[in-house]
């Protein structure tokens, strides 16, 4: 008797235009064990404006790394100034959106991007400048690249948020990239040389742990569409 009784509560949730609600739901729209949904994080917020200001401020670091034929000291110290103050707003654009939950599925996207096109167009403008070798800026740009396609392939299975290994690499690079844009001495060549070494050394292997990373959620969308075959 309970159970026809239930068939008649559903069937006249459905004549009311009601969907049935599953037992698993509770009253208050959540799955049992898990919290409901807080509000949604507004895609205009302070992380994202700074990760679009650090894209803003590429075309004007080239500007000023190429100025005065790109081996100016004041020239490269103001095209210094520019690429690190892009490369701070990396890290307090990710501890603004973890500290206010502004994290939005845009912002994990966005921001590697940014990363990316700062750290490429850093690396391009030094070595068309000679003073890096064209090697490295192509195998970091393959790998940049890569990676950013891969997310996009990716992208109807879910997002592939910047990994720490992928901060920290972003990071070396910027220091890397910072010792060859100062006109520092020829006695500190040796330095900026082994930063770039280590961050060509990162890039390729957060650049194969990116791609585990693809592989794994592809395969756990996959895995309940072939139980269900």
């Amino acid at each position: 008797m309970s159970a026809q009784r239930e068939d008649l509560a559903n069937d006249d949730r459905d004549d009311a235009g009601v969907e049935s609600v599953p037992a698993a739901v509770t009253s208050a729209g959540s799955e049992v064990g898990h919290p409901p949904a807080g509000p949604e994080v507004p895609l205009l917020n302070i992380a994202n404006v700074l990760t679009m200001v650090r894209i803003a401020i590429v075309p004007v670091f080239l500007w000023a790394l190429f100025a005065d034929g790109g081996h100016d000291t004041n020239w490269r110290i103001v095209a210094f100034l520019l690429f690190a103050g892009a490369a701070v707003t990396d890290r307090v654009d990710g501890q603004l959106a973890r500290k206010y939950g502004l994290v939005t599925d845009f912002g994990k996207l966005a921001d590697p991007i940014a990363d990316k096109a700062l750290i490429g167009a850093a690396l391009v403008g030094l070595s068309a400048l000679g003073d890096l070798s064209w090697w490295v800026t192509i195998v970091i740009a393959v790998r940049e690249l890569g990676i950013t396609a891969l997310r996009f392939s990716v992208l109807r299975h879910g997002v592939i948020p910047a990994s720490r290994g992928g901060k920290l690499k972003t990071l070396v690079q910027a220091f890397a990239i910072g010792f060859y844009i100062l006109p520092l001495p020829a006695g500190l060549a040796v330095v900026s040389t082994t930063l770039m070494g280590i961050a060509v050394a990162l890039t390729v292997i957060t650049g194969i742990d990116y791609v585990v990373q693809s592989i794994r959620l592809r395969a756990h969308v996959r895995a309940p569409q072939l139980r269900r075959s």
